[in-house]
């Protein structure tokens, strides 16, 4: 039986990573088997190519340069780690995937539509499509906060850096997003007490993907 696919987006500090987590957790302690992975990065190849772009040596070069490395890095994640762990029946819970592209790159980034899907249609196809998807929802300057407080002293990356007007253009066109595909993309308010949303995204994911069938004892979470 092939596994399921989740994905988690959101602008910084909306609790991507803090509730992809919390359901990897609760998924293998009903026995499934579950790979927990981020982009830009989840494969040794891409995790290269993610420090690139975070560091922001790329930024320079332009939106569609960095969407081209994006692809780059999503190719070796989605050849590498998702489709083998899909295949192999395990449930692949990713920090961030095809719509973060669509919407940094895309949206703000004015990168034409048509390339953003071509490079899709090349790095994921049919084979890696996300069956679901969580909009974290916070308002920017909730999210910049959390995320300044998160990285203590550390320099902001990439796009922790950019304006709050940028963050908040970010929020805009990923619930733009949800609101054209709502089959897929559930948007959750990410102000709400952790245990609260955690609650709302596993009453999801029991309706839609229905775990209890899920038979695998396996767990797997590089």
């Amino acid at each position: 039986m092939r596994g399921h696919f989740i994905t988690f987006e959101g602008g910084e500090g909306s609790g991507k990573s803090t509730h992809a987590a919390a359901l990897a957790e609760r998924l293998q302690a009903q026995g499934i088997a579950v790979v927990r992975t981020r982009e830009p990065g989840g494969s040794p190849g891409a995790e290269i190519i993610r420090h690139i772009l975070l560091s922001g040596i790329a930024k320079p070069l332009g939106a569609e340069a960095e969407a081209f490395l994006f692809a780059a890095a999503r190719d070796d994640h989605v050849r590498n780690t998702i489709l083998p762990a899909l295949e192999a029946g395990r449930w692949v819970i990713c920090d961030r995937f095809i719509d973060s592209t669509r919407v940094y790159q895309g949206a703000l980034g004015n990168v034409e539509a048509k390339l953003i899907r071509g490079l899709e249609r090349i790095t994921v196809g049919k084979a890696a499509q996300p069956e679901l998807t969580f909009l974290l929802d916070v308002p920017a300057t909730v999210g910049l906060a959390r995320a300044q407080s998160r990285r203590g002293g550390a320099a902001a990356d990439r796009f922790e850096s950019e304006s709050v007007e940028f963050h908040e253009k970010l929020r805009a066109a990923y619930r733009a997003l949800a609101a054209a595909e709502p089959a897929r993309i559930v948007v959750v308010d990410g102000r709400a007490p952790r245990e609260v949303v955690a609650e709302r995204i596993w009453t999801i994911v029991e309706e839609r993907l229905h775990p209890a069938s899920s038979l695998s004892i396996e767990a797997v979470a590089p």
